[in-house]
């Protein structure tokens, strides 16, 4: 018999991981017999809808599922297990528990009142089997109740079992006799339970009972399959709509290995029906084309209570250069379905495969909305990825995944194809005037200066000073000149009481609000947020910012309102927004240009703030961060971004950006910045292919116009050291390495550092000297797991050694950071400061004595020009110590001045031979 047992979902994880998240997977496990999920990165309410059967060969063994959370490094932790008897599934009616939740209990019994969670299982045993299965059940169950439910059972059932039109009789099982103890027979140990006191059993009766099914019954059985299919392929649209009104997941796995990524001319929802609608035609001319035979495509069906949508899809795939011709078999399920995005996993087995038991490739196809093209038409981005999921353990994993790899390759090369012969592809290029187009029709909302006052002026404060001061302008009409008395004189009139002096002090705190508020407006007034028209000027990176919209600001005034403006910050260079007055919502529809910048911008920073006059520091009301290393280009021409922060969060604040960033030099832009790295490092820097730039975008998942400038062997030093390469870009720095299949990456960015040192040799490092990269506090988290400590300030640290040549990466290193992180200031004082230190030196050489110094110079700045080369600012030149100095008197003899000269010799070459040293130590 087989037990089939579903793995679904399960919600209420505990964090098990310093980030406040799990990467949990399951693993199953039934006498020896043992199986492990796929894991889910990051998530506390995981989904694996997987399905595992298992052997049954003694109903007495327990089923044995357990939660684990992986760790890279150490021992996966264990969250929580629960316990089944396979005697309670057979027991069960229709031998099923059916789908239900289950509690998670923990492994010891003193936390039990701990919260490990719940799981969403599917457990039954299948209902094809037949009598061979019962051979070696054990025997505290009845066999005359296994034979009576599995005769009664048919293998042509999907749905539930149906009775048999040609049961055992009783009375044929009475008249068999009892079997010899050589007969080796099922039926016959059937019989031997049932009539102890008969004969033997033939062999020749030992044939199994007849199952078969009526010929009507099987008939409506597969008339009912075809009428379901046939409903299924007619309403796939009701289906996607059943499943749209549900809630949608807030996250969608992130899957590597990008093979498709690409804009097509076609509405997202009509790109999912050509794709995967039962009436296409496109995935069977696929199959045709990749030679692939027998293919058979299933319904679409709801699951798991109508939560999930899924078909399974199954063909012979063609034979290629690396494996002969094996069965596929596809479950597509949708994960995501909200009528403009759809995300659908597919999951290939190929148990047919060399270790094809050991692992699933996994499928990832994810429609989402492009921008819209300039015919007003709607567009859709396809991005395919995929990647390896080893249930078991093997040594052939890197043999597995590098020959996965080139089939996926090749396959999804013709699948690219076949889709731009039946759809349009759309060039990035081809959608420049795009931006234009969105531009233009951003209209700045103008508002008469009149109409702003009385609006911003309309309100308790003024309209009560107003007639306050009316009052007392009346007052001094009406009244006397009073005597003069007390401490009095001419031209001043002190109050009289008390009364009149708390009088006075309150007209004079109205009046000063009322002046407060004056200049709030006439500064806000002159602060103009909008350069429409303005250019920016110079070649290189253009960055244009158009601010729409704000939603849910927080709200700091007594009014309930706020005067919120915007302020970019990219490169150092930053764009102000005007300010709105007395708005929770506020609309600007304003555009921001920076000037053309020669590095790539890495990030750009928002931030929303309270304008509370030009003497009053500004409250936050939020901030957020747009990485463009992170994100692509085409995603911000229309994105809503939530602002973080405690008065942001709470109000769930957000700002609609439209954000373009595009390169005016074209393709000048890497030689040009190459050019300028090679004066700085003193290197010869080749330009890369573009195949390598491409592999490096595709190794840390960087957008298209992120180019490799330069890359170094190198070691990074945790625990143990681990051997992998540093990535160096215009904009990050990235490590990579792949050791027996286990993999390290992360990236950091240059503005990131906030400082590199350089420690001396020591036998830590293997002899070389080791470079210390400290981060910002609170910043490059998601690269923590490469950081080999961090401080008490929340500041990570990075150890790098090892390097075959450690002077080009340093100097590389600097350069770029330098160029990235430092402020113009600061590199101004770093230059001041080189220029005073190579005075300074200067002067030491003319004390020492000009011409070895000059000979000493000469030879040593070769030898450094030959392996380097170059200069760069921010290195400190090698300075000579003083090891002997003294002043000799010229003697007149030439065997005086013979000696003199060795002597003199001598000195040079030991200090010669002295600075190496130091340098070496």
């Amino acid at each position: 018999m087989k037990l089939l047992v579903r793995v679904i979902e399960a919600r209420n994880i505990p964090a098990m991981d310093p980030n406040g998240f799990s990467d949990p997977y399951v693993k199953l496990s039934l006498g020896k017999q043992k199986f492990k999920s796929k894991v889910v990165k990051k998530c506390l309410n995981p989904s694996w809808c997987e399905e595992f059967a298992f052997k049954v060969d003694d109903l007495k063994e327990e089923l044995i599922i357990s939660v684990l959370d992986e760790d890279k490094y150490f021992n996966d932790d264990f969250v929580g297990q629960i316990k089944f008897p396979v005697s309670q599934v057979f027991d069960a009616n229709d031998k099923s528990l059916g789908t239900a939740w289950y509690t998670l209990q923990p492994k010891q019994k003193k936390g039990k009142n701990k919260d490990c969670g719940q799981i969403l299982l599917t457990i039954s045993f299948s209902q094809g089997n037949t009598l061979a299965d019962l051979q070696s059940v054990g025997d505290h169950v009845s066999l005359s109740k296994k034979l009576s439910d599995v005769v009664s059972e048919s293998p042509l059932s999907s749905n539930g079992p149906l009775r048999s039109s040609s049961p055992l009789r009783s009375e044929e099982a009475a008249s068999s006799k009892e079997e010899k103890p050589h007969a080796q027979t099922f039926a016959g140990r059937i019989a031997q339970i049932f009539n102890k006191n008969g004969d033997a059993v033939s062999t020749t009766n030992s044939k199994a009972p007849d199952v078969t099914v009526p010929p009507e019954t099987a008939s409506t059985a597969a008339s009912e399959n075809a009428q379901e299919e046939q409903s299924t392929s007619g309403n796939f649209q009701e289906l996607l709509k059943s499943i749209e009104a549900r809630e949608q997941p807030s996250e969608v796995p992130n899957l590597s290995g990008v093979v498709v990524d690409q804009l097509y001319a076609i509405a997202p929802h009509e790109l999912n029906l050509f794709l995967f609608s039962p009436d296409s035609a496109f995935f069977k001319s696929l199959v045709d084309i990749q030679g692939s035979t027998e293919l058979r495509v299933g319904p679409w069906k709801l699951e798991n209570g109508g939560e999930s949508l899924k078909r399974v899809v199954s063909f012979i795939k063609a034979a290629s250069r690396l494996i002969k011709a094996l069965k596929t078999t596809e479950e597509q399920t949708y994960l995501k379905a909200d009528g403009k995005s759809f995300s659908l996993l597919c999951i290939v087995s190929t148990p047919d495969a060399p270790y094809g038991s050991t692992f699933k490739v996994e499928v990832l196809y994810s429609i989402t909305p492009g921008p819209e093209l300039p015919s007003g038409e709607q567009s859709s981005r396809l991005v395919v990825s995929w990647r390896m999921n080893f249930l078991q353990s093997t040594m052939m994993k890197g043999m597995i995944e590098n020959g996965a790899r080139q089939g996926i390759k090749e396959s999804f090369d013709q699948y690219a194809n076949l889709l731009s012969q039946n759809v349009k592809p759309v060039d990035a290029k081809d959608l420049g005037s795009e931006k234009e187009q969105i531009l233009a029709s951003i209209e700045v909302e103008h508002q008469s200066d009149w109409k702003l006052a009385f609006q911003y002026f309309a309100n308790f404060t003024i309209i009560s000073t107003f007639f306050i001061g009316l009052y007392v302008f009346v007052h001094v009409l009406l009244a006397m000149p009073s005597t003069i008395q007390g401490l009095e004189f001419v031209g001043l009139d002190l109050p009289d009481s008390i009364g009149e002096l708390i009088v006075c002090g309150v007209l004079v705190l109205q009046g000063k609000r009322v002046l407060e508020l004056i200049s709030r407006f006439m500064r806000a007034r002159v602060q103009k947020g909008s350069d429409h028209g303005i250019k920016a000027q110079g070649d290189g990176w253009l960055l244009t910012v158009a601010l729409i919209e704000g939603n849910n600001l927080a709200a700091v005034d007594t009014s309930g309102f706020s005067d919120p403006y915007v302020v970019f910050t990219c490169n150092g260079k930053t764009r102000t927004s005007s300010i709105k007055f007395q708005k929770s919502s506020p609309k600007w529809n304003e555009i921001f240009e920076f000037d053309a910048m020669d590095d790539p911008p890495s990030v750009l920073d928002v931030e929303v703030f309270d304008f509370d006059g030009p003497f009053s520091e500004a409250t936050s009301l939020g901030h957020a961060e747009i990485n463009f290393v992170k994100t692509n280009i085409s995603d911000l021409s229309d994105v809503m971004v939530p602002l973080q922060g405690k008065l942001a969060q709470a109000c769930q604040s957000k700002l609609h950006l439209r954000v373009f960033l595009n390169n005016t030099k074209g393709s000048n832009v890497v030689k040009d910045y190459l050019s300028k790295m090679e004066k700085e490092v003193g290197k010869k820097i080749k330009v890369r292919s573009p195949q390598t730039n491409s592999a490096f975008q595709k190794l840390f998942g960087l957008p298209p116009e992120e180019f490799l400038i330069n890359d170094f062997a190198c070691h990074l030093k945790r625990k143990m050291p681990l051997q992998g390469r540093l990535f160096l870009s215009a904009r990050i720095i990235g490590f990579h390495s792949d050791l027996f299949g286990h993999k390290t990456n992360f990236f950091l960015l240059w503005e990131d550092i906030e400082d590199i040192q350089v420690e001396s040799p020591t036998l830590a490092s293997m002899g070389s000297p080791n470079v210390i990269m400290t981060l910002k506090p609170g910043r490059g988290f998601d690269a923590r797991h490469g950081a080999k400590t961090q401080d008490e300030e929340g500041r990570l640290k990075f150890h790098f050694h090892s390097f075959v040549s450690f002077n080009v990466a340093h100097r590389t290193f600097m350069a770029l950071w330098k160029a990235r992180a430092l402020s113009p200031e600061q590199k101004v004082q770093i230059v001041e400061a080189e220029a005073e230190a190579k005075n300074l030196q200067m002067a030491e050489e003319d004390s020492i004595g000009s011409d070895f110094q000059a000979a000493d110079d000469d030879s040593e700045g070769k030898s450094l020009q030959s392996e380097e080369g170059g200069s760069f600012v921010g290195m400190e030149d090698i300075n000579m110590s003083i090891v002997y100095s003294s002043v000799l008197s010229v003697p007149v003899s030439i065997s005086s001045a013979l000696k003199l000269s060795l002597s003199y010799l001598s000195l040079y070459t030991y200090n010669i031979y002295f600075r190496r040293f130091n340098l070496f130590v």
